[in-house]
């Protein structure tokens, strides 16, 4: 029996990796069923990823001035957790569109909940929920993506409702536990539907989601995500890939935006600030981790990338901040 130390998708596929990464922490889910007409009002979330999918009936999502139509498997997602509205598809007047907070749920857990609202017209099923992604690489990903992403209904959308059935027979039977199952379940809703992004809009197959595809430079970047504290050159990069280093460097600068070393130093204090930011290890013990043998070469690329030094970043410091009223 052959035993691999790695996942197959890594270093070979970088979009898997870069899926296989993402850590999300699910804030609020929640499993609708509604009757026309119908308006639901959902507030800005700083920081979280919103995503509607409509498992029976139509819907309308409103985003600032864009209105899409959504129908049965449409997948919506709102990277940055703008402030929108959901309406039924009834003819104007339209109806209120209240604070989804603030109707009656029934919960299941902190995290998960039902509603059940509208009039007595034609109905539509929806699961939505807000995500928190709190990776480097989601932060780089999110940045890239459009205000609002709409994957029509497709083979890969197809596959969301496996999931959704899992949620809802989690949902029917509320057995111990059931929170625990439905909002990882949830989770592996939003990787499926940011699968079916990836695959269906070509905008995601330029600037570095599409070196993320590329067969050698997408390699070269699944290499320096998986081990950044290594000592990356761009020779030794070129060798993995059994390219020349000219053709490697021009060919990376084309792709993902700016050079090989500019990519492997920003990446690093990517990671950098991540773990600093989750406040369980010092300055110096990061610096030795992302491959640094000084604690002050570490503080200098740190802020020249980041802008900032390294230790304000640990919480122990943005609370002493605090406290001083700076």
């Amino acid at each position: 029996m052959t035993v691999v130390d790695h996942p197959p998708w890594t270093p070979s596929d970088a979009v898997g990796a870069a899926l296989h990464v993402l850590r999300m922490s699910g804030t609020f889910y929640c499993s609708s069923d509604l009757r026309g007409p119908w308006g639901l009002r959902l507030p800005e979330t700083p920081g979280c990823l919103w995503f509607h999918v409509v498992t029976s009936g139509t819907a309308t999502i409103v985003v600032g001035d864009k209105v899409v139509t959504l129908s049965p498997s449409d997948v919506v997602l709102l990277p940055r957790g703008e402030g929108h509205e959901l309406r039924s598809t009834d003819p104007p007047p339209r109806s209120p569109a209240p604070n989804v907070l603030t109707l009656p749920h029934t919960w299941y857990g902190e995290r998960y909940a039902t509603i059940s609202y509208g009039g007595d017209g034609a109905p539509t099923t929806m699961i939505c929920g807000a995500v928190r992604l709190e990776h480097p690489m989601a932060e780089r990903l999110v940045a890239l993506m459009p205000d609002i992403v709409h994957v029509p209904v497709s083979p890969l959308t197809a596959r969301l409702h496996d999931t959704l059935r899992l949620i809802a027979l989690e949902v029917e039977e509320t057995r111990p536990g059931g929170e625990a199952v439905i909002t990882r379940l949830a989770d592996v809703l939003v990787v499926q539907m940011l699968r079916a992004w990836l695959s269906h809009d070509p905008s995601a197959r330029t600037g570095w989601l599409g070196a993320l595809a590329d067969p050698d430079i997408g390699r070269a970047l699944a290499l320096v995500h998986a081990d950044p504290a290594h000592e990356w050159t761009v020779a030794g990069l070129a060798r993995e890939l059994a390219l020349s280093r000219s053709t490697f460097a021009a060919r990376f600068t084309a792709l993902v935006g700016e050079p090989v070393m500019a990519y492997v130093t920003r990446w690093r204090m990517l990671v950098a600030h991540d773990r600093l930011r989750a406040g369980d290890t010092t300055v110096a013990a990061v610096a030795g981790a992302m491959g640094y043998r000084s604690e002050a070469a570490f503080s200098r690329a740190f802020r020249r990338v980041v802008g900032t030094s390294p230790g304000s970043v640990r919480p122990r410091a943005r609370d002493e901040v605090e406290l001083l009223g700076a």
